[in-house]
């Protein structure tokens, strides 16, 4: 089975961990939630967020308070678009259409892959840090 093919599907967030000149950190906590699809087309997703988070007081989103949309951004973390896999380079490469970050639309986000048993590691040097991200699927 090609790596292309190994990464198609829903994977579930195990960690995610940054290395920064300060250490090492979770953006979203340790124990974040989230899900990466890859689908056969080339279309992908990713969603992480901190679990726990406050309910809003109105239920339409566009009535928040803004402590309550501040609060809601730092706590999330997601993009969509296509990928391509550059199997030689053990390479996914992201190509972002939307992101709740404005900064990564257009980018294209390189993360080095591997497969670890049911795990998928994903690893980059991004402006923030060195990221490690794990992902498994069930």
């Amino acid at each position: 089975m090609s790596d292309h093919q190994q990464l198609l599907g829903a994977w579930r967030l195990v960690t995610w961990e940054e290395r920064t000149d300060r250490g090492l950190g979770y953006p979203l906590g340790p124990d974040a939630i989230g899900q990466i699809s890859y689908d056969a087309s080339g279309r992908m997703s990713a969603q992480l967020a901190r679990p726990g988070q406050a309910r809003f007081i109105s239920e339409d989103w566009r009535e928040a308070a803004s402590q309550e949309r501040s609060m809601a951004w730092v706590n999330y973390f997601g993009y969509f678009g296509t990928y391509s896999v550059d199997e030689e380079n053990k390479a996914v490469i992201h190509r972002i259409e939307g992101s709740w970050f404005p900064n990564l639309v257009g980018t294209e986000q390189i993360r080095y892959y591997r497969f670890e048993e049911k795990q998928l590691v994903l690893e980059a040097k991004t402006p923030w840090g060195d990221v490690r991200i794990v992902w498994e699927k069930d």
